[in-house]
């Protein structure tokens, strides 16, 4: 099964991906002009042409106390617009907290800030997918 873990923002989105179902690995990042989700989703459906996905688990940004603000709305819509043109199931994946997790992790392996930069968006979208995968796994499923 092949899984594909996505970290959308407001100009990338960071992609992950895990083919054996326990650890994911980043894939690489799509960037695009701010809000032009068009575009990322353009270049999204090119790339799960490509790699095939049974599953795409895409990041969730609920708001601390867990309710749904602008971006977790915008994430939604997108997920439903992905999966209907994809064909491809979209799970949400609550993502609190996993673009400051990574950059803790990227800061503590003393990776520059500007090569921070370049990987942090895969990083989330790596930590997104891979608490998707534990969770699954968890379950039994």
């Amino acid at each position: 099964m092949i899984y594909l873990g996505l970290d959308l923002g407001s100009v990338t989105c960071g992609v992950a991906r895990s083919e054996s179902g326990f650890i994911a690995s980043p894939l690489t990042t799509i960037r695009f002009h701010p809000d032009d989700y068009d575009t990322a989703m353009d270049r999204l459906l090119e790339l799960v042409q490509k790699e095939h996905p049974d599953k795409i688990i895409l990041g969730w940004p609920l708001l601390e106390n867990g309710d749904r603000g602008e971006r977790a709305q915008i994430c939604e819509q997108f997920g439903r617009v992905l999966e209907n043109e994809s064909g491809v199931p979209v799970i949400l994946q609550d993502e609190r907290n996993t673009t400051k997790e990574s950059e803790r992790i990227l800061i503590e392996a003393d990776v520059s800030r500007k090569k921070r930069k370049k990987v942090i968006d895969r990083m989330a979208a790596v930590r997104i997918l891979q608490y998707y995968l534990d969770a699954e796994m968890n379950k039994g499923g």
